[in-house]
């Protein structure tokens, strides 16, 4: 209709070049050359509502600058990302560890009187048996614990699920090692601190350490080689954990599966190594009882609906 505003498409389409440049050189009297008109280098249909190719322009390099280099600025973004994320998790790691190290002096361990008081009539390996089948029962608890709290996951909780996993396994193994250290007469010397230290490294490195030679655990504990193993350790232990986190009580099962084979594995590979040092229970000298923590660790309670 007459006298109507022009409608939308009509208006920021491209003037021709008559309507422009009519009658000389330069342009007609309230008329603007095309390349200044906001809207004249759009594609046909995009407006003023922000609609149309302003998504795709996100991806377009910015104003004097080459494809290789909005490349070059996204692979920087995405390895900004990936070394933060490396870095959050070191911290992680780094986080466990220290717990695990104050956790480790927590720990009570029967010596070898209690322990053939409360099994009469075992010998050292089937004694040693007995504890191992008692440890990897409590592994495979844990593991079926967390994997049936982890039936519908949550993303944000996984890394405390996670995280509770490997220190509640890490303080039964590392209880299991202290008593197979007693069994098979090879009791550690010093503070319960520094047989801690023995423990731990027994874990991380999974073999047995030789105590009749202190400097070379203690040396690895001053230096920070002890923490560097638990990291390392810790690390393979969170691959391995992984699938405890599938849902529908799948995890579950793959957890107290997975951890019971890693104890069993763990505690053969130590009690092999604590075979060829052995002293037989006959030639041990009258030791004292073993210093307890003044704050022991309570064992860990298996959750509703799985004890036994």
């Amino acid at each position: 209709m007459a006298g109507e505003t022009p409608s939308r498409k009509r208006r920021f389409r491209r003037l021709k070049p008559s309507e422009t440049h009519q009658g000389g050189t330069g342009p007609s009297d309230g008329a603007r050359p095309s390349g200044e008109h906001p809207s004249a280098l759009l594609p046909h249909g995009a407006g003023d509502d922000g609609r149309g190719p302003s998504a795709s322009l996100e991806g377009l390099p910015r104003e004097g600058e080459d494809r290789t280099g909005a490349a070059a600025r996204r692979l920087a973004v995405v390895r900004q990302g990936v070394r933060k994320s490396g870095e959050n998790a070191r911290a992680a790691i780094g986080y466990l560890a220290d717990r695990i190290i104050e956790t480790a002096p927590r720990i009570p361990v029967r010596d070898l009187a209690t322990l053939r008081r409360q099994f009469p009539g075992l010998g050292p390996e089937q004694l040693a048996d007995k504890l191992v089948a008692g440890a990897a029962n409590a592994t495979a608890t844990v593991g079926a614990g967390i994997g049936a709290a982890a039936m519908l996951p949550v993303p944000p909780a996984m890394p405390t699920e996670l995280a509770t996993e490997i220190t509640g396994v890490a303080a039964i193994e590392l209880k299991l090692i202290a008593e197979l250290y007693e069994v098979y007469g090879q009791r550690p010397p010093g503070t319960l601190k520094e047989r801690s230290s023995v423990y731990l490294a027994t874990w991380s490195e999974e073999r047995s350490i030789d105590v009749t030679r202190p400097s070379t655990y203690k040396n690895a504990a001053l230096s920070g080689g002890l923490k560097r193993e638990l990291r390392q350790q810790i690390m393979k232990r969170m691959i391995r954990n992984l699938p405890n986190l599938l849902p529908f009580m799948v995890g579950a099962a793959i957890g107290a599966v997975i951890n019971r084979r890693d104890t069993r594995a763990l505690a053969g590979r130590i009690r092999k190594d604590l075979r060829t040092r052995q002293v037989p229970w006959d030639a041990l000298p009258a030791l004292p009882p073993l210093e307890q923590p003044e704050h022991p660790l309570e064992p860990a309670r298996p959750p509703r609906g799985l004890e036994r």
